[in-house]
């Protein structure tokens, strides 16, 4: 498993407006700033989030974007997830079911599932406030 450059700044993105949640909307150029991302690129990924239902959005003078949400209902998982596609350690199980031909007969297919389980249950169980307060589970 490997977090691209996108879900590690989707997840940038969502701190930041939970960091200034309290200033209502946050405009992509004060993001941008703050967290050294290209205006196309966070475009992109506010676009995914803004979808999504994770961020609302606010047009004119005075918009930009706000979370949707507590920060305590938004997992690390669902946001990776989101822009990652799948967590999955390996392709042969992205989807939950093996794709592989030789799923019947693969004796390392145990421990990819495990390992997936490992990862999601990590991630699942990491919210917005957790990095936030600095409750990261070791």
């Amino acid at each position: 498993m490997k977090v691209s450059t996108k879900g590690r700044y989707a997840l940038r993105v969502m701190l930041d407006l939970a960091q200034h949640r309290d200033q209502g909307f946050i405009s992509l150029k004060e993001i941008a700033d703050r967290q050294k991302i290209s205006m196309k690129y966070l475009e992109t990924i506010v676009g995914i989030l803004n979808r999504a239902g994770y961020v609302q959005s606010l047009r004119g003078k005075s918009g930009g974007y706000k979370l949707t949400r507590g920060t305590e209902e938004y997992t690390i998982g669902s946001i990776l997830k989101l822009t990652e596609g799948s967590m999955a350690p390996v392709t042969c199980i992205e989807n939950g079911e093996p794709i592989c031909e030789r799923a019947g007969e693969c004796i390392t297919l145990p421990l990819w599932r495990g390992l997936d389980k490992v990862i999601d249950e990590y991630l699942e169980n990491i919210t917005l406030a957790d990095l936030l307060e600095q409750k990261i589970l070791t």
